[in-house]
């Protein structure tokens, strides 16, 4: 495996207090890597620093060998961006979003390429304010696609989303993983991060306190002497809501 993205010693201050403490990290291309930990932990900072969003107050990131604080132009291209609130502008169409998208990369695209790839070609001429939350996190994600990226940044994706949406979009992951991007994500869902991540670092306070894949944490934790009140189920709630309600998604 070859790491694409190469985080070493990594810092941010505001101030006098230090928000990232100088964490190092590798993610390998072509997996979907996690970013774990409660409110104020840093996981955020840490994804805005990478995607030259923010700058680097101490060490080094590197994506496909650019140095982010030295070529943050170039890394931009290489990257795509999902933020936790997308913010289209309501009057325009979905194939609009996407043809505007695809220009301000200097790139020319089918729209309905990307949008049937997110189960929106339905909506196609569809304004954006008459999508609903999920519908809006698949056409922020296509949109981030437009310009073929290396590395592909979601930022607790799911969040607010219903059931139904928020399996889609696990799929959708999958599916942006299949085509050789390499994922990394933030969320608040640990189920989401067990089903999903080839690896996950846990962060609190800034600092990285592991880093492995979710069923080597599992194994570490139970090695400790670890125990719980043991019920397996063959389904849950969550299961019964989308037996009831159907696997479908709700447009």
């Amino acid at each position: 495996m070859t790491a694409i993205v190469k985080v070493k010693d990594l810092r941010k201050k505001y101030g006098d207090r230090e928000v990232v403490k100088g964490i190092s990290f590798e993610v390998e291309k072509g997996e979907i890597f996690g970013i774990l930990g409660p409110n104020g932990a840093g996981k955020t900072t840490t994804l805005e620093m990478i995607e030259a969003v923010r700058p680097i107050d101490g060490g080094t990131a590197t994506i496909a060998g650019v140095d982010v604080g030295g070529s943050p132009w170039e890394i931009r291209r290489l990257i795509g961006v999902q933020p936790q609130s997308s913010a289209f502008q309501d009057k325009t169409k979905l194939t609009e979003v996407i043809e505007l998208f695809a220009a301000a990369y200097g790139e020319r695209v089918d729209p309905m390429e990307f949008l049937e790839d997110v189960k929106l070609a339905e909506k196609a001429n569809s304004y954006v304010e008459n999508l609903s939350g999920g519908q809006r996190q698949r056409l922020s994600i296509a949109a981030a696609l437009v310009h073929s990226p290396k590395v592909f940044f979601m930022d607790e994706p799911t969040t607010g989303l219903d059931p139904q949406a928020r399996r889609n979009l696990w799929e959708l992951v999958e599916h942006v993983r299949s085509k050789g991007v390499t994922v990394i994500l933030t969320t608040h869902y640990m189920d989401e991060a067990q089903l999903l991540c080839d690896r996950v670092a846990v962060m609190d306070n800034g600092v990285i306190i592991a880093l492995d894949s979710p069923k080597a944490l599992i194994k570490q934790l139970l090695a400790k002497g670890f125990t719980k009140k043991q019920q397996v189920e063959q389904a849950d709630l969550e299961d019964v809501f989308i037996d009831l309600t159907g696997k479908g998604l709700r447009d």
